[in-house]
């Protein structure tokens, strides 16, 4: 059902949209969370290395489709909000096009390119074969994790949060029951992990696509529709491309903080591990408000309503800080028992808290510009979050914690470093923001 999101009471729309859409990122953080959880009690280590690599492996990979919907998003926002549901329509068909493409295009790369993948991960020899077949299964169910991201996306433009969560518990359930099944059951190790994530994203693209069969969504897809216009084409890649690149590079950058940890000792290894888990949970709600600022602010700017879309990025920002700040604060008492929720060894507990110490900060800074990333992907300057990411990537997150790792021995300095880097994106983002905006000058302003 479309949403209207340009005349609600402000603060009821932020809440609204964001809470449906905080309880998916949350279903979505424990649907990864299970193949690795079940596989380590049935299994030996060598399984659990192969699924923890091989999710890690497709979770770049849904990061970067996450990053170019968000184009798809941002279009079918505007349309709505322009009272365009012609537009609209030709927006969601061309997206089912454009995103069929790509994922045929991916499967085939990917599966060509298994063993190479393998290889660059530095997969453990034990573990090797049952991380090329756990990624060979989950390369082959990539159209299905495609369409639910699209289908999720297309919600979201329209206004509607609440469904695609009803998705995502679909797929919950359905993947931790058939993991009890192929790996509790029948002992097929990763190779029932990867059946029971792929099967189970089907079963939730089935559901979807049922659901939009014969429910009135707020806009009418014809064939016509599904002939892919230039125009579309480009703006969807505009939008989206930097966000994937952008969170892509993210990846990689977690990537090689994970490789200098590994130089370092396996209780560093394990320590940083440990708390990149916990750093997951508390980026939920700035990953919702991403989300939230993207959706509210690009309808409200089809309906030339530019005011309002950037009272909906002071919002979410102060909120976002403000929840960052808290667990900020509660995590230089708490951080000791925070970890020892994931390992017992005194040794990690104690290294991990420092590192959390440090790098909890981000989850505020980072909070900050997640929406001011929201509000440009809205604006269609989604480039200018791809900037300062990669500057904040460059000249802090990468170098510092690299220094950090060869000069102390506490893993304080080295959780600082993604801090100051999101602190630098933030100062970027400010002066961006007064730039973008002082071309908006009372009732002259043009469309972004």
């Amino acid at each position: 059902m479309k949403t209207d999101l340009t005349n609600q009471k402000l603060s009821k729309t932020i809440i609204g949209f964001s809470v449906p859409f905080l309880l998916s990122y949350f279903l979505q953080t424990l649907y990864g969370m299970a193949d690795l959880f079940i596989i380590g009690r049935f299994c030996e280590k060598d399984s659990t290395t192969a699924v923890s690599i091989g999710s890690q492996v497709m979770h770049m990979l849904t990061v970067i489709i996450v990053g170019l919907a968000v184009g798809c998003t941002v279009n079918i926002g505007k349309a709505v909000g322009a009272k365009k549901r012609e537009e609209a329509s030709s927006v969601i068909g061309t997206s089912a096009t454009l995103f069929c493409v790509i994922s045929l295009f991916l499967t085939a790369f990917l599966l060509l390119f298994a063993k190479g993948i393998v290889s660059v991960m530095f997969t453990p020899a034990e573990a090797q074969t049952g991380t090329l077949s756990y990624l060979r299964i989950c390369f082959i169910g990539i159209p299905f994790i495609v369409a639910y991201n699209i289908i999720s996306s297309v919600f979201r433009g329209l206004g509607d949060s609440k469904t695609p969560m009803l998705f995502v518990i679909a797929a919950c359930v359905v993947n931790i029951a058939l993991d009890y099944l192929f790996i509790g059951r029948m002992f097929l190790g990763p190779i029932g992990a990867a059946y029971g994530t792929v099967l189970s994203q089907t079963f939730s693209v089935c559901f979807a696509l049922i659901y939009m069969r014969f429910a009135d969504i707020g806009v009418k897809i014809k064939l016509s529709h599904l002939i892919p216009k230039k125009s579309i084409v480009l703006s969807l890649f505009k939008v989206g491309l930097p966000i994937a690149l952008q969170d892509g590079f993210i990846q990689v950058s977690f990537l090689v903080i994970t490789m200098i940890a590994n130089r370092k000792s396996l209780d560093t290894a394990a320590a940083v591990g440990v708390v990149e888990k916990l750093i997951g949970f508390f980026f939920l709600i700035p990953s919702s408000m991403l989300g939230a600022v993207s959706a509210v602010a690009s309808q409200n700017i089809g309906a030339k309503k530019y005011d309002r879309a950037k009272q909906t990025l002071k919002y979410c920002a102060f909120a976002a800080a403000g929840f960052g700040l808290f667990f900020s604060v509660l995590m230089q008492f708490f951080a000791e028992p925070a970890v020892s929720v994931f390992t017992k060894d005194e040794t990690v507990i104690s290294m991990g808290a420092d590192y959390l110490r440090g790098y909890i900060w981000d989850c505020m800074f980072a909070g900050i510009h997640f929406c001011f990333s929201g509000y440009f992907s809205a604006c269609g300057k989604s480039v200018l979050s791809f900037v300062h990411n990669i500057i904040s990537i460059l000249t802090a997150r990468i170098p510092l914690a690299y220094l950090a790792s060869v000069r102390y021995e506490s893993l304080l300095p080295m959780g600082f470093a993604p801090t100051i880097g999101s602190l630098i994106s933030v100062v970027i983002c400010l002066i961006m923001y007064i730039m973008l905006n002082s071309r908006l000058v009372g009732d002259n302003e043009k469309e972004i």
